[in-house]
C-alpha cells in the first residue's frame, strides 16, 4: 500500500470505515442476531463518527488536541484466527471472529498511518482512530469470550 498524499491516506480510510459502517449496519438487520442487533447498530454509529472524523480534520483542530489517548486492553484473541470471510447464516461464534479481525486490521491500519504521517495532527488523528478500534476489537473479544463461557462447542 503506497500513497502519495495525506489526501490519498484519508480517501483510503474513508474507504476502510464506510465498509464497516455497511458491515456492522447489515449485521444489525439480521434476524438471527437480535440479542446483539444494539450492539452491532451502536459500532456502525461509531464507525460513521469516525467518516465524519476523517472528513473534517482540517474544520476543528481543536477537538484532535483536546482528545486524549489512552492504552486500551488488547484480549490479543483474534491476533490467533485466521480470518474468513462472511456467508449468510454464520453462527455467532464466527459473526463475532469475523467482526475481531476487521478490528483487529482497522487497528494495524490506523497505526500504520499514523507512523506515516508527516505532522503530529495527523499521527494523533491516526491515534485516537487507533484507540477507536481498540475499544470496539477489545468489546467484540470480550463479547467472543463470554459466549464461549455460556455455550458448549
Amino acid at each position: 500500500m503506497s500513497f502519495k498524499s495525506m489526501d490519498e491516506i484519508l480517501a483510503y480510510a474513508i474507504e476502510k470505515e464506510e465498509e464497516a459502517v455497511a458491515f456492522y449496519t447489515e449485521l444489525s438487520e439480521k434476524k438471527g442476531f437480535a440479542s446483539v442487533k444494539e450492539t452491532f447498530k451502536n459500532f456502525a454509529d461509531e464507525e460513521k463518527k469516525h467518516v465524519t472524523l476523517l472528513q473534517g480534520l482540517s474544520q476543528d483542530a481543536s477537538k484532535v488536541e483536546a482528545y486524549e489517548v489512552k492504552n486500551i486492553p488488547d484480549l490479543k484473541i483474534s491476533d490467533y484466527m485466521v480470518e474468513i470471510e462472511y456467508s449468510e447464516g454464520m453462527l455467532m461464534p464466527e459473526i463475532l471472529r469475523l467482526a475481531m479481525k476487521r478490528e483487529e486490521q482497522a487497528v494495524k491500519l490506523y497505526k500504520d498511518l499514523g507512523d506515516k504521517s508527516p505532522t503530529p495532527e495527523l499521527q494523533k488523528i491516526f491515534q485516537i482512530l487507533v484507540q477507536e478500534e481498540s475499544k470496539h476489537k477489545l468489546a467484540l473479544e470480550t463479547m467472543y469470550d463470554d459466549f464461549l463461557a455460556d455455550h458448549e462447542y
